[in-house]
């Protein structure tokens, strides 16, 4: 099967339609989300609905849990709060429901989905070799997917040596048939490794390959967009940037 793997599209229905048209593109089977459909971004209902009609499986994020009030306002950055608080405001009752459903974890054809990471799948930001290692000790599967980091990555470690990890560009493949892995597809909606392009990640579990993708989309437009509700501007400008 081939799998469109996305993250943390936070509200950005720009890129996370350019995604949609790409991963159609693809000739993927099914979508895969791992969470984040809102926060930060000024049309979170667009993008719950798109991952109601496109994801075949898809997890709670963190901005997720805010905005259905699980998670406490209180632990995010200024900016976070401020664009949850207007999320909770603008969210209809039936996406807040889609919202509520969702799990920060689950399990898919022997492959483990977690947010952020096997450890805390809420929370842990997965950036370093060390901290892969612990996650890959507590993770059951051989294959994990994360998101949460807006970086796209790969972790491995293979029989008898420590995990390693690198940053992935557009069109990087890696063979994961051998060897424990973490992989990252990057961020749709707000990526932080320096390339605005919306990122994914395209997994196919029979060959077990794994190719990460970059696509251009309207990034002015969704930076108007945030400024148009009034949400901090900070929130516009990193967009250009890829941070």
């Amino acid at each position: 099967m081939r799998v469109a793997l996305v993250s943390d599209i936070h509200g950005n229905r720009q890129a996370f339609e350019a995604v949609l048209a790409d991963v159609a593109g693809a000739n993927a089977d099914e979508l895969w989300c791992l969470g984040d459909l809102v926060g930060y971004g000024a049309d979170p209902n667009d993008c719950v609905q798109l991952a109601r009609d496109h994801a075949a499986v898809c997890l709670a994020g963190n901005h997720d849990l805010a905005v259905t009030g699980e998670l406490s306002l209180e632990e995010f950055s200024r900016g976070a709060e401020i664009a949850a608080r207007w999320t909770k405001d603008v969210i209809s009752p039936e996406n807040l429901a889609y919202l509520e459903s969702l799990e920060p974890f689950g399990h898919v054809e022997g492959i483990g989905l977690y947010h952020a990471s096997p450890r805390d799948p809420v929370w842990e930001y997965v950036l370093s070799a060390l901290l892969a290692e612990m996650c890959l000790d507590a993770a059951p599967e051989r294959l994990a997917l994360i998101g949460h980091s807006h970086v796209a990555l790969s972790f491995v470690r293979r029989e008898g040596e420590i995990a390693t990890g690198e940053r992935r560009v557009a069109d990087d493949v890696a063979d994961v048939a051998t060897g424990e892995w973490l992989l990252t597809p990057g961020s749709v909606g707000q990526p932080r490794d320096g390339d605005p392009r919306a990122a994914w990640l395209l997994l196919d579990t029979t060959e077990l390959t794994a190719a990460w993708k970059r696509v251009e989309y309207d990034v002015a437009g969704a930076a108007a967009a945030i400024r148009h509700a009034r949400l901090p501007d900070s929130l516009a400008e990193r967009l250009g940037y890829g941070q």
